[in-house]
């Protein structure tokens, strides 16, 4: 199956599936109709709190500043916790990084930020350098080789010290001069990349299309090492970057598997799998973890599109709690809370320690409720100053409390938005399906 071909599959499955410090960025909006929210479809499962912790009170730590957001998810634990941005907020620019969606083309990489640069990957593997300050363009350079052109599946970037690290769709990874997009070192692997690289403690952590981890050397690309899991036939497009701490990388493939790994050897401390039982929205034999895992004091957090969520031990690898709730979206945890998107669009706050949900709140599922149609494809959450903020293919970025989950406003964006927000230098940046760059300070 050529590359054209497999991007057209995963582009089929996708398409199946309490304070003030937002207001000025947040228009207000009308809280949900009261009443009770009925499943209409086959199979759908709805969640609700759990009754014996619905009415505890949330607490949450102070938020801090995010200087830098140097990995897709933020560090390479992906742990963010409560971020600190200003109050009144508004849009500061907007910057074009070049291709977004087409017919054959799909944006997937989530920007990154450090020491003062933006770095973003287009639909067209074309990586760009940026000002955050004003998002003019300091440097660009197309990854594309030259001799095979036929569509992009994506892939994604990383930035460390002096280096951006790109993992593209044609199977080939790269170490950039950061400031300069001089190739440092250039590496083929078997297949082409579905998620961005993670970079820790000297090492590239990869992860292709066939659910072949790779752990390559930030020097200078030597493969240190590889890790095989299950090769799935067909999955859901983009994928779920390794989560690394405590010298341990977890691994999350397409076929449902999650795997702990020692950084230095690749030695298996323990598998779990993720794939369920549940069927949802007519793909049933997709068990992806397409959200990224999170590694937080010695616990694993991790969810999967076959309708497991999990909480496991990051040392002996035994569950200390899962819940049946699907996913595609990268969980978000702060102080002793997760909270999580699930694939019928509701916003869910868990507790970490027992997996309780403490509130539920629906958002809209269909641009046009009435005929069904138009479905939204939601991403988020992100925890920034008190409001959840989560961002639609509808063109729209909506904010939560996280103490109850109600509506706190919303804003229009210059498209629709079905990658991740990020937080860094106290900005929130934006980056829509056309390729537009928006940051809001």
């Amino acid at each position: 199956m050529n590359v054209r071909s497999v991007f057209t599959a995963l582009a089929v499955v996708l398409s199946l599936s309490a304070c003030d410090t937002l207001d000025g960025m947040f228009k207000k909006v009308n809280p949900p109709l009261p009443g009770k929210r009925i499943a209409i479809l086959v199979q759908e499962q709805n969640l609700a709190a759990d009754e014996n912790v619905k009415d505890q009170e949330i607490l949450l730590p102070e938020p801090t500043v995010n200087e830098n957001w140097p990995q897709a998810g933020g560090y390479a634990n992906h742990a963010m916790h409560h971020i600190k941005i200003g109050a009144n907020i508004q849009k500061a620019w907007t910057a074009d990084i070049g291709d977004g969606n087409d017919d054959a083309d799909r944006l997937i990489a989530q920007p990154v930020v450090q020491g003062g640069r933006i770095f973003t990957m287009d639909a067209s593997s074309e990586v760009r350098a940026g000002n955050a300050a004003t998002g003019s363009k300091i440097w660009s350079v197309d990854l594309t080789p030259k001799d095979d052109d036929d569509g992009h599946i994506g892939g994604g970037l990383a930035v460390d010290g002096n280096k951006v690290y790109i993992a593209t769709g044609f199977g080939e990874v790269f170490a950039l001069d950061a400031a300069s997009g001089k190739i440092v070192w250039q590496r083929g692997v078997t297949a082409p990349m579905r998620s961005a690289p993670t970079v820790n403690a000297g090492r590239v952590f990869v992860v292709t299309v066939t659910n072949k981890l790779y752990a390559l050397d930030a020097e200078d690309g030597r493969i240190l090492w590889n890790h095989n899991g299950i090769e799935e036939s067909t999955g859901l497009l983009g994928g779920a970057s390794p989560a690394v701490d405590s010298g341990v990388v977890v691994v999350p493939y397409s076929s449902g598997e999650l795997f702990a790994l020692r950084i230095e050897t690749g030695q298996e401390l323990w598998n779990d799998s993720l794939a369920g039982q549940r069927r949802t929205r007519g793909t049933t034999s997709l068990s992806a973890i397409r959200g990224r895992p999170i590694i937080d004091r010695g616990v694993v957090y991790a969810t999967s599109f076959g309708g497991v969520t999990t909480a496991i031990n990051l040392r002996t690898g035994r569950r200390v709690w899962d819940r049946e709730i699907a996913s595609i979206e990268s969980p978000w945890i702060a102080g002793d809370y997760l909270f999580l998107l699930s694939v019928n669009s509701e916003v869910v706050a868990l507790n970490r320690a027992d997996g309780r949900i403490h509130w539920v709140n629906a958002l809209p599922e269909f641009e046009d409720p009435k005929s069904k149609s138009d479905r939204i494809i939601w991403t988020g959450p992100v925890l920034a100053s008190d409001r959840l903020i989560v961002a639609g293919s509808n063109e729209e970025a909506w904010s939560l409390s996280p103490y109850d989950g109600r509506v706190m406003g919303k804003v229009s964006l210059p498209d629709g938005v079905t990658i991740g927000p990020i937080i860094a230098g106290n900005t929130v940046y934006f980056l829509s399906d056309v390729a537009e760059l928006v940051a809001y300070r």
